[in-house]
């Protein structure tokens, strides 16, 4: 949304919004979810197994998913900042 105003001058001054912080944002919340996801469908695929490993049924499933949340929001929040970044230097 870009809001605008006159200048004294009689001018119209155009103001750009910074849209980063939201794209980051969202695409931090969009990994943090998919990253939950993952890990849930990991530990549910390692537990329906027909002989569970040791290392499966030893894993404590809150830390597992909190493993997979926090690459899902690194992730999201690096391709967001690229993205921004690649934007705002292309012509």
């Amino acid at each position: 949304m870009n809001g605008s105003s006159t200048s004294p001058s009689g001018k119209k001054i155009v103001k750009k919004t910074n849209r980063a912080p939201l794209l980051i944002g969202l695409c931090s919340v969009a990994g943090l979810l998919v990253g939950a996801t993952s890990s849930q469908a990991e530990m549910n695929q390692c537990l329906n197994d027909a002989q569970p490993s040791s290392q499966c049924l030893t894993q404590n499933p809150t830390t597992k998913r909190i493993e997979g949340m926090s690459m899902g929001l690194f992730a999201g929040a690096g391709a967001a900042v690229a993205a921004t970044w690649r934007m705002k230097t292309s012509p």
